[in-house]
């Protein structure tokens, strides 16, 4: 099931490549309104989730690349092993790798992740997230959501 992959590689391009447009357009904190509940907000975040261990003093910046990519790859040796009538099971896992490695390359080339999708209601912000968290949560979703529908394993 490692066809699916290429998912993986385009949530990486087109993460990227929104995040490029994104620092070369705004500045940081730098808001455009597109929506009544939507913006495009630069921020950059060094931490995990919800800026997670931001503030720790830049260790965090290696665990999470570290962490990142031993994730990607037990996710994909689990996809290898998944049966072709596991499709939604594989997109699924696609998706996190896909959106894990975005974050990955972050890190790695800018020390910190960058967020620039920022949705709202009233005066409560959500915090800002990029493509690779959106991939990562909908795969989440989709992994969940099929683990449900499929019938428990005896053992």
């Amino acid at each position: 099931m490692l066809k699916y992959l290429w998912l993986s590689l385009t949530v990486f391009i087109i993460d990227q490549i929104s995040k490029t447009v994104m620092v070369n357009w705004l500045s940081l904190y730098e808001t455009v309104p597109v929506m009544p509940f939507f913006n495009l907000t630069l921020a950059h975040n060094t931490g995990a989730a919800f800026s997670f261990l931001a503030g720790a003093g830049g260790w965090q910046r290696w665990f999470f690349v570290v962490l990142a990519v031993l994730v990607s790859l037990v996710l994909a040796v689990w996809m290898r092993r998944l049966s072709s009538a596991d499709k939604v099971e594989a997109i699924s896992l696609a998706l996190i790798i896909g959106g894990a490695i975005g974050n990955v390359m972050d890190r790695l080339v800018y020390g910190y992740v960058v967020d620039f999708l920022d949705v709202y209601v009233g005066t409560y912000h959500w915090p800002a997230f990029n493509i690779a968290d959106s991939a990562i949560c909908i795969g989440a979703i989709l992994l969940i959501m099929d683990s449900f529908r499929k019938p428990a394993v005896k053992r």
